[in-house]
């Protein structure tokens, strides 16, 4: 505990290393989202290894902010984040949508963690999130067969279903 924290308050994200990049896991178990907004759009285009298939585009969008004793630093400001992930435009991936529209709400997708300059960011949690709509570098784009079974397993751990 640092010397302004009270020991017997634990935040929902004291066990964070330090914002790794965006799908790196952060062990948040849930409860420490910013206030934020998540939309979807359909692009008529598909993703590699989905033919045939439209793409879905999902933005999330978190204001630049000031943290709450639910994040590491309360009252300290944060820096926001605008993000687009994507999944295909068919049957698995409209459920996997639902899910993280469900877990978004449940505010188990983003947190704010302390970033490799020292700044306290909105950054994804523990949900993989795929940022390029084509073949990224790694694991952020497609083809990526696992994804959706991937992500739809890791939600289930996390009491989304």
């Amino acid at each position: 505990m640092g010397a302004n924290q009270s020991s017997d308050k634990l935040h929902c994200n004291r066990y964070l290393n330090a914002y790794q990049g965006v799908n790196e896991t952060f062990g948040v178990t849930g409860g420490c989202q910013p206030d934020g907004q998540m939309t979807w759009v359909v692009l008529h285009r598909d993703l590699p290894g989905f033919p045939n298939s439209n793409t879905l585009q999902i933005n999330y969008i978190f204001a630049d902010g000031t943290q709450t004793g639910k994040h590491p630093h309360p009252g300290k400001p944060y820096t926001g984040l605008r993000l687009s992930t994507f999944l295909p435009d068919n049957r698995e991936g409209r459920k996997v949508l639902r899910l993280l529209d469900k877990a978004f709400h449940q505010q188990l997708l983003f947190t704010v963690a302390n970033s490799e300059d020292g700044e306290d960011v909105v950054s994804p949690a523990s949900i993989p999130l795929k940022t390029q709509a084509e073949t990224g570098s790694g694991v952020d784009g497609y083809p990526d067969p696992d994804y959706l079974k991937t992500v739809r397993r890791l939600l289930k751990e996390r009491g989304i279903e």
